[in-house]
């Protein structure tokens, strides 16, 4: 695989393990990174990105700001209570020395769709809406674009914004809904298979023990880990973002992955819906455990 995704995110925590995962390709899987508010707002999140990927020596990718309201209404602030005021659990990583591009996230998915027609994939870890806005410029998008794998919704298990909704799709039901209804394959991973898939203090002081790029993971999952203890009664955080770029290119494999019909309620909660077409690949379920194989490929990597 060669420069042949695009990954959207709205880096905070998760995102920043997802996209540890995808540059443990050798970088050269990533053709550009968008980001969108969510964890925390989308021009926060791209130089949380930017800080990474300098972090990590890849300077190489483009960044690009996109989306910081949804299609309708405002940016609401984001999940500092999860993911920190920053995103990235409020440590503070070394500046890169290089800004966003100057187009906005849309036109940066527009212009890698028409350069890597028909193979480029893309990962979506955040709210939908900068998909949304490069569909509504062009049309055309789904027939130059290979895939999309969504981290997001909660389709048979509860949601954690709400009792039925999960945040990405919460964050822009409207986005979502125009996503899913698109003319491309789509993969989601939602809830019922992330929350399932974990890491613990072992898994967090691995990383911390690394590298420079593995040692700032380590340090920013101290916070994540602080606030998912008591909702799950145990020191670990569920891995929602990796295993979403992980099913993507292949490195975690689904178990129980029906072709089902979607439909996206207004309060972004994802209805399992027998009127419409199955066309929207959900994964319930892995053939092993994500944790020990994220930890490893981004371990390996940055060993390397």
């Amino acid at each position: 695989m060669t420069r042949s995704v695009y990954f959207d995110c709205d880096t905070g925590v998760d995102d920043a393990l997802a996209l540890a995962l995808l540059l443990a390709q050798g970088g050269s899987v990533l053709a550009g990174i968008g980001t969108v508010s969510g964890n925390t707002a989308a021009g926060q999140a791209a130089r949380n990105t930017l800080d990474l990927l300098a972090l990590a020596g890849h300077d190489d990718i483009p960044v690009a700001v996109g989306a910081h309201h949804p299609l309708a209404g405002d940016f609401h602030g984001g999940a500092d209570r999860v993911h920190g005021g920053n995103g990235i659990g409020g440590i503070e990583l070394p500046a890169a020395t290089r800004q966003p591009q100057d187009q906005d996230a849309a036109e940066l998915l527009l212009r890698l769709a028409r350069e890597h027609a028909g193979e480029l994939r893309i990962v979506a870890t955040g709210p939908l809406t900068n998909l949304a806005l490069a569909l509504r410029r062009d049309p055309e998008l789904p027939g130059r674009v290979r895939d999309v794998t969504v981290m997001g919704g909660a389709v048979r298990v509860p949601g954690n914004v709400t009792g039925r909704a999960e945040a990405n799709i919460a964050g822009d039901p409207a986005a979502a809904t125009a996503v899913f209804d698109a003319a491309w394959p789509v993969t989601v991973v939602p809830l019922d298979v992330t929350m399932r898939h974990r890491f613990d203090e072992s898994d967090r002081a691995a990383l911390a023990a690394g590298p420079p790029l593995t040692a700032a993971l380590g340090a920013m999952l101290t916070g994540y880990f602080d606030y998912y203890e008591p909702v799950l009664g145990e020191r670990q955080v569920p891995l929602h973002d990796p295993i979403a770029a992980g099913v993507a290119i292949g490195l975690l494999h689904p178990a129980d992955a029906p072709l089902v019909g979607l439909r996206v309620e207004p309060d972004g909660h994802l209805v399992e819906d027998d009127t419409a077409a199955r066309r929207t690949r959900v994964v319930l379920s892995l053939t092993a455990d994500a944790a020990p194989v994220i930890l490893r490929t981004i371990l390996q990597q940055s060993a390397g």
